[in-house]
């Protein structure tokens, strides 16, 4: 069920929503560079969307699926019918008949209906024994299918019929391999610039303060609560966590067959702010954390799957080809590292605009990665909430004296070298892997992962998540080797990957340290029944506030 077979002769069956104007270049629309003419030139090109449709479009694919009705399956996607039937036909070629294609009103011409990307719709590819068949279930959910013709041609040709007239036919050899592959030119030099040192203080309140209501950091509740996370029930760990849902999750954990305990843990990882200073790094943070959220809630990393997401700018630009080309290169070594596949994904490129004055506006380059990890039983699941008072505080993970891309020189009004923080791939996979192992041994109260902002911010979340308090001594933190110290500020607020935040009760606590013994781990304080936050080091106290002023400021950025 895993692998398209279209099978010579099956029947072209799209389902789902009608076919409209709506979307039609939409993919050409949204690869090209932008200019204040796009907004009306291309108001056609934005698909109009029916929830309901496609909810009922897919389930009645799975229904399908699991009696075996169909060979293979595309999406309508860019390019619509013309993509999915010629990339399915491409080896048999297929007859299309494209008046008998379901549309949301009259008046369509053929060019309209082959190319329009109108949402909701599959191309599935039918054997004519379970015709009848697949299109009475779809009927019978309330589904629209329709047949529109056949793959297989004796001269494996893509032919367009429109009533009695053809009206295209395209050789499939032609379609696949006609096109020469372009050649672009890809240039990316990375340029080796310090940051600039943070102004030492004696005390961090107000530093934290700040990382908190930043945008990136700062709650957003005020999104979540305009969607049903709810829906049938199936959430285990929801967006935000703890008794009040007070505080940020790491990932999500869903039940989707409500009488098994089986469940998914659903995370992602990106840092737009790397992509500009180290493309190469960059990707490799978003990997790490897409992996690291979900080895917080206890995913197995041994099933895990990841799907990346390329949002650039305008590739023909041999600056922008190369930061594209440092990031897929670091895919494919992240991928290795961690025994991770790849099972999908997508791009947005040409994200540019030009002004009238001829300047061109580039997005940063951002790869957005998204995990999916199998949890053979949700009772082992873990939130990022403080739970009791008098449990171990641990770290996970080495911390190094790199700042650039931090949120700390954000809110310092600095600009940021390149000393991007290294990514450990070896280390961090050891790490993960020890507290997957702590997490299913039920040594593990809590976990939360260390990323924006550091260990302060992980620590405050967890505090205020929890309405607990927490007091934690940073002398001990395991750092990079062969490298410069840590300053205070590093230590508080560096982004380094690879790092967790764990809560163990006393009675694992030996437990725990048999399992994590091969790691970088340090034990940093207690969990308080008092809510206040206290983070001191060398016999200094850095911060020192109550977990309700962290609470605040993290959630008073945006109001719904």
């Amino acid at each position: 069920k895993c692998f398209k077979q279209v099978g010579e002769g099956d029947a072209i069956v799209v389902v789902g929503g009608r076919t409209g104007r709506d979307g039609i270049h939409g993919a050409t629309f949204s690869s090209g560079e932008l200019t204040s003419e796009h907004e009306t030139e291309f108001s056609h090109a934005v698909q109009i969307g029916n929830a309901i449709t496609e909810k009922k479009t897919l389930d009645t694919l799975i229904q399908a699926r699991d009696k075996n009705l169909y060979s293979a399956v595309t999406d309508c996607g860019a390019g619509g019918l013309s993509s999915a039937v010629g990339e399915m036909g491409e080896e048999l070629g297929a007859d299309v008949q494209l008046d008998r294609v379901p549309l949301k009103y009259a008046g369509l011409s053929y060019p309209e209906i082959w190319i329009s990307e109108a949402q909701e719709r599959m191309v599935i590819s039918v054997p004519q024994a379970n015709v009848e068949a697949i299109l009475k279930l779809f009927s019978d959910e309330g589904v629209e299918a329709t047949v529109i013709g056949t793959f297989g041609t004796p001269d494996r040709k893509l032919r367009l019929s429109y009533g009695e007239t053809l009206v295209g036919e395209l050789d499939t050899a032609f379609l696949r391999d006609g096109l020469p592959r372009p050649t672009k030119e890809a240039v990316w030099e990375k340029i080796d610039r310090p940051s600039p040192s943070p102004k030492h203080r004696e005390r961090y309140d107000d530093t934290l303060l700040k990382i908190l209501a930043s945008p990136n950091v700062a709650s957003k509740e005020w999104i979540i609560r305009q969607y049903d996370h709810e829906v049938q029930g199936g959430s285990v760990i929801k967006p935000l966590v703890g008794a009040n849902q007070a505080g940020p999750g790491d990932a999500a954990v869903v039940r989707p067959v409500l009488s098994s305990y089986k469940g998914l843990a659903i995370s992602c990882g990106m840092n737009p702010k790397l992509g500009d200073l180290d493309p190469y790094q960059s990707a490799l943070h978003a990997v790490d954390e897409a992996m690291r959220n979900c080895a917080a809630v206890g995913g197995n990393l041994d099933r895990t799957a990841i799907l990346d997401n390329f949002c650039w700018g305008n590739c023909n630009k041999p600056d922008r080809m190369g930061a594209l080309v440092q990031s897929a290169k670091a895919c494919h070594d992240a991928a290795m590292a961690y025994s991770v596949p790849f099972i999908s994904g997508k791009d947005s490129l040409n994200n540019e605009f030009r002004t009238e004055d001829g300047q061109t506006i580039a997005i940063p380059p951002t790869l957005l990665i998204s995990a999916i990890s199998v949890i053979d039983d949700v009772h082992t699941c873990v939130s990022a909430d403080a739970k009791e008072p008098g449990n171990y505080i641990f770290i996970l993970g080495r911390t190094g004296s790199q700042l650039g891309g931090s949120h700390l020189l954000a809110v310092e009004g600095l600009a940021s070298g390149t000393d991007v923080p290294p990514v450990d791939m070896v280390t961090n996979l050891k790490v993960m892997q020890a507290l997957g192992s702590a997490i299913r041994a039920g040594a593990v109260r809590a976990c939360h992962d260390l990323s924006e902002g550091g260990l302060a911010v992980t620590a405050a979340e967890m505090a205020f998540a929890g309405g607990l308090g927490l007091d934690l001594n940073i002398a001990g933190m395991p750092v990079n080797m062969n490298e410069p110290g840590p300053s205070p500020a590093a230590l508080l607020f560096g982004e380094s990957a690879g790092r967790f935040l764990v809560e163990v009760a006393p009675d694992k606590y030996d437990a725990f340290l048999r399992i994590v013994k091969d790691c970088p781990f340090g034990e940093l304080g207690r969990v308080h029944a008092v809510g206040q936050l206290t983070i001191k080091s060398a016999g200094k106290t850095l911060i020192d506030m109550p977990t309700e002023q962290a609470r605040a400021a993290w959630s008073g950025t945006f109001k719904m």
